[in-house]
């Protein structure tokens, strides 16, 4: 970066971690004298130093922009040690070195040539071998310098180089001298461009900066310029903006250049900036336009083309340095709800058309801080920044698009933008980034998470079968170590694995023995989860045949709650048709885990409902049927069913299992004898959950058939629901001759439909009735009833009875 931004001080990094956080320096700048102590203390530490130490610390490797070169960065840390060891002094540095391979050509040798390289440079590890293959390969199929473009490329470089070197001032600043700056300020543009250099030249220095920021006359005769001038003179502007980011750099300053309005006066040197290229751009087109109808030469063209270029080069230096100064500056949360106020998210969306890598790095930074807030997200959106994303995914630049990519990521978040994203193709370019990245490389996490989020809706996964992703997967799952397999990995793989397509492919070439296999050693409740969502497609379960034993044994031996829902989910997906659930039951001993798990307060809920779907599923098997029925589990789910009568899943599933047993001939016994359990049956069919009234009313049909006692119970409770609202406006009525005869004939002895005399319902008889005669009652409020249905089956009574119903309808009416 300081070889495109030279005039940007060397002592601040402008590292991708620094715009990744969007921080500014917070190191407090040392008073006069604390650097006379300082000064102390290192002749001290001089005197007392007896050993220097040298290390090297290996970092990220890359292929050079336009050279065939590699670049390897690195670190340098010495420390100064003591007599006694303890290190005195450190100082780290940031460095680079630049292996070039101008014999590479389209016949040399990649690995052997990667292998060569590692030997003579120790900075890179043998364990980037595979690595720096991959960047050998990527230079070996790139266009080698003698491509025009690359040529071109190398003279507009050079060309910046000497315009920078023509803003530099060959005069030396000197701090004493800076009330006659100050005065350079106040004379015409020439004198004020003069002396914003001279002192920028001071702010370069870490020691002038507490001297400079203080000066109130400095700062507001800067600042003044700047809101005057800034906006006619480029090069006026330039010098003054980046002395104000250095003073950025350290937050203690920003409330003295809020006082100032720096940012404001940044915000309106962008937005003139901005217009000021529309204009640039636009001229440019009529001069191609003129070109095309032979108006002017090729010639003038050129030479037009060469003053835009240089024109841009010292915008985007002066766009740079605002910008930046603006993302120190937002390090307050409210200074940044000011710049949103004021359109800096439409402007930044806006500088994405910019061409610089370095700049869009600044740009995508900046917004990608601003994109943890919701309205800041919206604009965004509202402003189409996916479209201008696109082409930055990939770019040619690793860190633009890992930083482009962390802005998406945030940006999924919102269900119409992973839509968004789906519908212009970003799932096909994150995969065949994520194919090219290394395995340690944290462009390849950012694209796990992106594709994860991707993945959360089920429209967008049969999507990920199209491309290489799910093999992409599952070779990297299988060939991580066990210990060290990514969280980001796992929970995309789970994810994919809900679709039926997805889980096809994951299964092809025993890739499923090989999951379980991978599960078994490492008992990751992640991956097993991954397995559990297999297990879930029909067109998949045999293959768990080979399987089902291991699955139990596991069940019956762990202990931890996390592994063993998973492994119980799994085992409860496998319906089987004529699998002998009663064998396995036996042999692995299964009843035990049941009984232990279904008691209330011992288990977690979640363990608990994958139990009782567990029992659903070998309740398939008949003879298995009947060996549940005999063990007394029935009891212990009428207690469950009491204590968990408020979650919904457990409530439905346990009524399933009454309904399986109910409906087998060798194990309704078990049901019919355990009249509590008809009991909370008759209860629930009038539940809020369709779900559960549909399965409770389709266990009571059965109960029913069967049984003539609960079936005129069963009857007399439907009646009494479904005809609610009647019976509460004839009590209230109070105009009903005492000579009705509220009673109905019917099946069974006398079932009287006003009066309600069952063991679960006693209250009835004094709601309705009192106690000498057959005339209604007064209180009716106590009378509780759950959610009305939405239909109520057709019995046998409306058909019998429908007659006199309607007459005393008749009579009340």
């Amino acid at each position: 970066w300081i070889s495109f931004f030279p005039l940007c001080s060397p002592w601040i990094s402008l590292s991708e971690r620094q715009l990744g956080r969007g921080a500014a320096t917070t190191c407090q700048p040392p008073t006069p004298k604390q650097r006379t102590s300082k000064g102390k203390k290192r002749s001290e530490m001089a005197e007392e130093a007896r050993f220097l130490k040298r290390r090297l610390k290996a970092g990220r490797i890359d292929v050079h922009p336009t050279d065939k070169a590699i670049v390897v960065n690195y670190e340098v840390e010495a420390v100064i040690l003591g007599e006694t060891g303890v290190p005195m002094l450190g100082e780290r540095k940031h460095c680079q070195k630049t292996i070039r391979v101008n014999a590479l050509n389209s016949s040399t040798n990649v690995p052997q040539l990667a292998q060569s390289v590692i030997e003579k440079c120790k900075l890179i590890h043998p364990s980037k071998l595979a690595e720096l293959e991959q960047l050998l390969a990527y230079l070996q199929n790139r266009h080698d310098s003698s491509n025009p473009e690359l040529a071109t490329l190398k003279q507009q470089q050079e060309r910046q180089k000497s315009l920078l070197a023509q803003q530099t001032d060959t005069v030396k600043a000197n701090i004493a001298a800076i009330d006659e700056y100050i005065e350079l300020l106040y004379e015409e543009v020439p004198a004020k461009i003069r002396g914003a250099a001279l002192i920028l030249q001071l702010a370069r220095n870490p020691d002038n900066i507490e001297e400079l920021v203080f000066n109130e006359t400095l700062l507001g005769a800067i600042a003044r310029v700047l809101r005057e001038e800034g906006l006619k003179s480029m090069e006026l502007a330039t010098h003054l903006v980046q002395t104000l980011f250095f003073f950025s750099g350290y937050t203690t300053f920003h409330d003295i250049l809020g006082k100032h309005k720096v940012g404001a006066s940044c915000l309106k040197i962008v937005e003139q900036e901005m217009k000021r290229f529309q204009v640039w751009t636009d001229a440019m087109e009529k001069r191609s336009h003129r070109l095309k109808a032979k108006k002017i030469s090729q010639a003038e063209f050129d030479e037009y083309m060469q003053k835009h270029d240089d024109q841009c080069f010292k915008q985007e230096t002066l766009l740079f340095v605002c910008v930046h100064l603006l993302l120190n500056l937002a390090e307050d949360a409210r200074v940044e709800i000011k710049m949103r106020n004021k359109g800096i998210v439409g402007i930044l969306v806006t500088l994405l058309d910019r061409q610089h890598p370095e700049f869009l790095l600044l740009v995508v930074s900046f917004l990608k801080r601003l994109s943890i807030y919701a309205e800041n997200k919206d604009e965004m959106v509202e402003h189409n920044v996916l479209a201008k994303l696109a082409r930055l995914v990939p770019s040619e630049n690793d860190v633009l698009t890992e930083t482009a990519l962390r802005l998406v990521l945030n940006l999924t978040f919102d269900r119409g933008v992973r839509k968004q994203l789906v519908t212009m193709g970003f799932l096909a370019r994150i995969v065949k980034i994520m194919a090219k990245t290394a395995a340690d490389s944290p462009l390849r996490i950012i694209c796990l998470c992106v594709l994860y989020q991707l993945s959360v809706d089920d429209s967008s996964k049969a999507l990920f079968g199209a491309t290489n992703c799910v093999h992409q997967v599952m070779k990297m799952l299988l060939e991580s170590h066990p210990q060290e397999t990514l969280p980001e990995l796992l929970a995309l793989a789970i994810n994919l694995a809900a679709d039926a397509n997805n889980a096809v492919i994951m299964c092809e070439n025993n890739g499923l023995k090989f999951l379980m296999k991978r599960a078994v050693k490492t008992q990751d409740s992640l991956l097993l989860k991954m397995i559990r969502n297999i297990s879930q497609h029909n067109n998949l379960k045999e293959l768990f045949l080979d399987h089902i034993d291991l699955l139990a044994r596991l069940m019956t031996e762990h202990r931890s709650e996390d592994v063993l829902i998973e492994l119980v989910g799994i085992l409860g997906n496998l319906t089987i048709p004529d699998f002998d659930y009663a064998q396995l039951i036996q042999e692995c001993k299964l009843l035990d885990l049941f009984h232990d798990k279904l008691l209330p307060g011992v288990a977690e809920d979640d363990l608990v409902l994958e139990v009782v779907m567990l029992l659903g599923t070998v309740l398939a098997d008949e003879r298995c049927a009947k060996i549940v029925a005999d063990s007394g589990l029935v009891p212990v789910m009428v207690g469950l069913l009491k204590a968990k009568q408020e979650d919904d899943e457990i409530v439905l599933q346990i009524v399933y299992v009454f309904q399986k047993l109910v409906y087998l001939e060798g194990t309704r016994h078990a049901i019919l004898e355990e009249h509590q359990a008809i009991s909370y049956l008759v209860d629930l069919m009038h539940d809020k959950n369709p779900t559960i009234r549909t399965v409770c009313n389709g266990a009571l049909d059965i109960i029913m058939e069967y049984d003539a006692e609960w079936a005129n119970k069963i009857r007399t409770k439907r009646f009494c629901f479904h005809n609610s609202q009647w019976l509460e406006t004839v009590v209230e009525g109070g105009a009903v001759d005492s000579s009705v005869e509220f009673g109905v004939e019917g099946e069974g002895d006398n079932m009287n439909f006003m009066h309600v005399a069952d063991e679960f319902d006693q209250e009835a008889d004094e709601l309705f009735f009192e106690e000498d005669n057959d005339r209604p009652a007064t209180g009716y409020d106590d009378y509780e009833y759950r959610v009305v249905r939405d239909s109520v089956e057709e019995d046998d009574v409306t058909a019998s009875h429908s007659g006199r119903v309607m007459d005393l309808a008749g009579r009340v009416f």
